[in-house]
């Protein structure tokens, strides 16, 4: 797949409704998008005040952390001050250099960066915009640019065209005099049968650049804002034992089987937490039996124990003395013995002189008084 990267991106296959949804899910678990700013250099488009102050506010306002920025100059030409470098490359964001993207890391030194790289003023020098020609350099370069990236199995990205020009877009194959007269006249994209034309328009149609566009007149210009969403090309080719080879599908598996398996480790815990805290909580609100015998005799007594409850030992529960001697609480599913020390009680053998956290199911406590001894044995259930 290596050697593909260094090929010219051409248009693939139409992608599964599954596949685009991993694409985008693969753009949201990475951070940023690829935004362009194409502005129109020649005299017609000379921004006013105004296009400053919007730049500026879709600058600020817009831009996230993790957006690389491009800037497309344009007229007859794409980077017409040095036609033989690229601006829109996918080499690492802020090296030096106009053909280089900006990394917007640094709200505060990005933006003034951003604004700095953006000619304003018209070129006097420059006339005949060839608007399709810029239309179908950006848009397959934005394409070759995830494309690159699915190549290095690296997260692709969202992608915005911010335009400021006062040409018509969007427009269909070739483009007369009457639609734009500015098109220089030998320019291939007058003639709608040209293959500059056809491919200009295919990758138009292929990547739906009409969806989610605003548009902004100014007096000597339009601003116009065209999102794409992140996608690559897709090619699929036959391989011996009936089967055959395709890009997307394995890439998406590399970029989502970590991020997958975690969400998925995650939502199982979360719903065994549930479960397990819905059958707490269940188990809570259900009253303790208490079954209760005295020094052995055949006769028992049944007293049920709710959550946060408590019952006295010495009152509720028969004990010798005439005095509380403590509580058994219930805590949640746990249960206590809280002594009163107004006379001993003794639990597993010993006097008990503070909160006593109770053991198993059969409990056996002694109410010692006037040398004679008061066994009490309770057998905790939970009441079905």
């Amino acid at each position: 797949m290596s050697d593909y990267c260094q090929q010219k991106i051409a248009i693939g296959e139409e992608l599964s409704p599954n596949q685009l949804k991993g694409l985008e899910l693969v753009s949201l678990l990475s951070r940023g998008r690829d935004v362009v700013f194409a502005i129109d250099l020649t005299e017609s488009v000379n921004l006013d005040e105004e296009a400053r102050v919007r730049l500026k506010q879709i600058i600020t306002d817009s831009l996230n952390k993790g957006d690389r920025v491009y800037i497309v100059p344009f007229s007859s030409q794409v980077n017409p001050t040095n036609p033989e470098i690229n601006p829109l490359t996918d080499k690492d964001a802020d090296t030096e250099g106009a053909a280089t993207p900006i990394a917007f890391l640094n709200p505060e030194k990005d933006i003034e960066r951003i604004i700095e790289r953006i000619p304003l003023k018209a070129n006097l020098n420059e006339k005949n915009t060839d608007i399709q020609l810029a239309e179908h350099f950006i848009y397959e370069n934005l394409a070759q640019i995830n494309q690159n990236r699915l190549c290095k199995n690296q997260p692709i990205k969202k992608q915005s065209v911010v335009w400021l020009t006062d040409a018509p877009l969007n427009t269909s194959a070739g483009i007369t005099s009457e639609k734009w007269i500015e098109t220089p006249p030998n320019s291939p994209y007058r003639d709608s049968s040209t293959p500059e034309s056809q491919n200009r328009q295919n990758w138009i149609n292929h990547l739906k650049t009409a969806e989610n566009t605003r548009q902004l007149k100014g007096e000597n210009y339009d601003l116009t804002v065209i999102d794409l969403p992140a996608t690559v090309q897709e090619f699929c080719t036959p391989a011996p034992g009936g089967k055959e080879t395709c890009f997307v599908n394995s890439y998406l598996f590399n970029q989502l089987w970590l991020p997958v398996t975690i969400l998925s480790i995650i939502i199982i815990s979360l719903l065994g937490g549930g479960i397990f805290g819905w059958r707490y909580i269940k188990s809570i609100n259900k009253p303790l039996k208490l079954v209760i015998e005295i020094n052995d005799n055949d006769e028992k007594e049944i007293k049920y124990l709710y959550n946060q409850k408590s019952i006295s030992i010495g009152e509720e529960i028969e004990c010798l003395g005439g005095e509380i001697r403590g509580y058994l609480k219930r805590e949640g599913n746990k249960l206590f013995i809280e002594p009163t020390k107004i006379l001993p009680i003794r639990y597993k053998e010993r006097e008990l002189r503070q909160k006593q956290l109770i053991e198993g199911n059969i409990i056996r406590l002694n109410c010692p008084y006037n040398e004679r001894d008061f066994e009490i044995k309770i057998t905790v259930s939970k009441n079905p």
